[in-house]
């Protein structure tokens, strides 16, 4: 636990001081935001399955392509823009892909999960295997005001080197609740490498008056790796007071960043009160976690669902550089011997620099 806890300490202390340091160097890191997500199945008043999430997302404001970095830089065939594969070129949807703009991120993530009895040391049959998973993010972000195209590329790694166990005991230790015993029969560690693209379209649904409105977006995407191959459509609708101008998801996903519309102007109140509610469709051909990882030969005990949908709703609030938001998520059985749907909550603090 203490490696995740320094990685995420250096990240918030890092990105401002390098957000200050890039205006007089010749790499301009200048402004982004921070966001902070937790999702935590004890919102539900559960604790098995997908059980913990955390992940620290670093997005810049607009960027020029010659300041972003080389990683960022080699995802540039998958965002639609005027250099982009022609087939991407066409999926997108951008009315003129030589005018958009860019951002870059970096990313940190873990996940864990877990099966419902805590005490055996060995894997309880029939419930959900021990796994963790934590991965470093690389994203490039293309948009006009209308439609932003995200590609992310994860490098991570499965097992008892994703240090899940730590944390899921430092946060059990925290609220004085029972460590879980079996850990030593997770998921093997196994490096993992995926590639992410999600595509979501503004949809500005009405604007009631100066103060009340009404507005969303539609999403679909892939991830083909080694932790998860997948497929995706979804959307959100927020409501509220001085809602804030964002492609933003509140919840924890392997997109997540704090994504704002086409300009970087500040939005025009000091607060928004908002809420918020969507849905997502999945289907999934590959899961570390419920598969097992692609070059060991392992048997999880679970025989992974083809087809997950998700609904959720929440509520946000703004003051100033200062998000907060609550979302609660309502998912379908992941495997065939789950015992009931699963949910959870997603606590996210987003901080503009």
């Amino acid at each position: 636990m203490r490696t995740i806890t320094t990685i995420v300490a250096l990240a918030s202390g890092l990105v401002p001081s390098l957000a200050q340091a890039g205006r007089d160097s010749p790499f301009d890191f200048g402004p982004g935001y921070l966001t902070f997500y937790m999702d935590n199945d004890l919102f539900g008043n559960r604790d098995q399955d997908y059980t913990n999430g955390a992940r620290l997302s670093w997005i810049s404001s607009n960027r020029k392509m010659k300041d972003i970095g080389a990683v960022q830089r080699a995802l540039r065939p998958f965002t639609g823009d005027d250099t982009s594969l022609e087939a991407f070129q066409k999926i997108t949807g951008f009315k003129d892909p030589e005018n958009v703009h860019y951002n870059y991120g970096f990313s940190i993530t873990q996940l864990m999960f877990t099966p419902e009895d805590s005490e055996p040391e060995t894997q309880p049959l029939g419930e959900r295997r021990y796994a963790g998973w934590t991965a470093l993010g690389f994203s490039l972000h293309t948009k006009d005001d209308q439609c932003l195209n995200t590609v992310e590329f994860l490098l991570g790694i499965t097992g008892k080197h994703s240090y899940a166990e730590d944390a899921q005991d430092f946060i059990h230790d925290i609220r004085n609740i029972e460590d879980f015993n079996g850990w030593d029969e997770q998921i093997p560690s196994e490096v993992t490498a995926d590639l992410s693209f999600i595509q979501r379209r503004r949809l500005p649904l009405g604007k009631f008056n100066d103060v009340l409105s009404m507005d969303g977006f539609s999403e679909w995407g892939a991830r083909l790796g080694t932790f998860r191959t997948s497929a995706q459509v979804g959307g959100m609708i927020r409501w509220g007071l001085y809602l804030p101008t964002d492609f933003s998801d509140p919840r924890l996903s392997e997109t997540a960043y704090a994504h704002k519309f086409f300009t970087d102007e500040v939005d025009s109140s000091a607060w928004s009160l908002y809420f918020l509610t969507g849905f997502r469709a999945m289907t999934v051909w590959h899961d570390a976690t419920l598969d097992g990882p692609v070059f060991h030969d392992f048997t999880t005990g679970n025989t992974r669902e083809p087809f997950v949908g998700e609904v959720y709703a929440g509520i946000g609030w703004r003051i100033r550089s200062v998000e907060i938001s609550y979302a609660h998520t309502w998912r379908t059985e992941e495997y065939k011997e789950q015992q009931g749907d699963s949910n959870f909550g997603t606590i996210s603090v987003q901080l503009q620099f």
